[in-house]
């Protein structure tokens, strides 16, 4: 009787891969600060400044016709998206330890990770998307100043503005996550490899197109596919990223 009590109970229940991986972005929203609370502080400074800045000018006897023309130019919505590397750092960096300690695998940990991008990607392009629509019908928040209406935005519908959004904001998280995977991956060493090799492609790409006098056929290209085919593009490259994140990290070792 004294040794069946003292053998280790043994879970054998079967737990379905979603469940593990449903178990990774509950991690990952334990501190929703870093995901939703920090970006959106910034949008709603820089939309402070955006507001300020009008107000002032309006003052001053700017034309609210040619300042909100002018403002179409500002990169001020696009703001939180610099931040956003960051936190593609941090999921990987800070918390891939304390997952495996919990038990999860490195591929359930990167496919966890990615599901949270898609849904912070998901809520932030509704959001965005929804607030450029908002400041046309407010005619700049009704006095002429916008900030979400901008650049690309507002002008090709919400679908749209909400496609590019969900685009860049994947690319800029999976960027973050891949490169912290190479440096978990080969440390130091790799981080160096992969920059110098970075550079050297870059720069043998515009060798390649100045030499062969490209760049005509290469914007004309760019301006044929539009802004959907465009952000089509960016969507691609953040594949790209998190299929080369997923097999590095399964290599990879926390610190």
């Amino acid at each position: 009787m004294t040794a069946v009590m003292e053998q280790q109970v043994v879970r054998t229940e079967p737990r379905s891969r979603f469940s593990e991986v449903w178990r990774v972005v509950r991690l990952h929203a334990v501190t929703p600060s870093v995901f939703f609370g920090i970006p959106w502080i910034i949008i709603g400074f820089a939309w402070l400044v955006s507001m300020v800045v009008g107000i002032i000018a309006i003052g001053a006897g700017a034309d609210p016709a040619e300042m909100r023309e002018g403002m179409r130019y500002s990169w001020a919505v696009l703001s939180p998206q610099w931040y956003l590397v960051v936190v593609g750092v941090q999921s990987i960096g800070m918390t891939l330890s304390f997952a495996l300690g919990f038990g999860a695998t490195r591929r359930d940990f990167w496919l966890g990770t990615s599901l949270m991008f898609g849904i912070v990607s998901v809520l932030n392009a509704v959001a965005i998307a929804t607030l450029v629509q908002i400041e046309k019908l407010t005619s700049g928040w009704w006095i002429g100043i916008s900030m979400f209406d901008a650049l690309w935005y507002g002008q090709n519908g919400w679908l749209v503005d909400f496609y590019t959004t969900l685009a860049l904001q994947l690319l800029v998280l999976f960027i973050g996550a891949s490169i912290t995977t190479v440096y978990l991956r080969w440390r130091m060493r790799g981080m160096l490899v992969l920059v110098f090799s970075t550079a050297a492609l870059v720069l043998a790409a515009v060798a390649i197109a100045t030499f062969t006098e490209s760049w005509a056929a290469i914007f004309g290209w760019l301006m044929s596919i539009g802004i959907v085919g465009g952000f089509t593009l960016i969507l691609g490259i953040a594949a790209f990223f998190a299929i080369v994140g997923y097999f590095v990290i399964r290599r990879a070792t926390p610190r």
